[in-house]
């Protein structure tokens, strides 16, 4: 049988790694962009929006369709890398804790 108190430990360790790894998620930056780097979107390890850059030559008020897949793929990329980014760190914390490499 656990120890209550022991379970009660390990949950409020459970919950001091989930706020570490929040606060070290939303330091993280990742950047995609598409068009050569004419347009750039920056997202944290939280996927929350940081910045859109967008250069003059990726306007053309002709074809909004190009300028709109653009940032459609900036974004794209951009929220890959932070999904790798927050596996990659949730690995590292998993074998900071002696967990399986396998479980994430």
């Amino acid at each position: 049988m656990i120890d209550p108190s022991k379970l009660q430990d390990m949950m409020r360790e459970a919950q001091r790694l989930q706020e570490r790894m929040q606060a070290e998620l939303k330091a993280k930056v990742v950047e995609g962009q598409s068009g050569g780097g004419m347009v750039r979107v920056t997202l944290n390890g939280l996927l929350e929006v940081q910045s859109v850059k967008i250069e003059k030559g990726a306007v053309d008020p002709a074809d909004l369709t190009l300028l709109e897949d653009l940032v459609r793929a900036a974004l794209a990329q951009a929220i890959q890398r932070a999904e790798e980014a927050r596996m990659e760190h949730t690995r590292s914390l998993a074998g900071n804790l002696g967990l399986p490499s396998g479980m994430f």
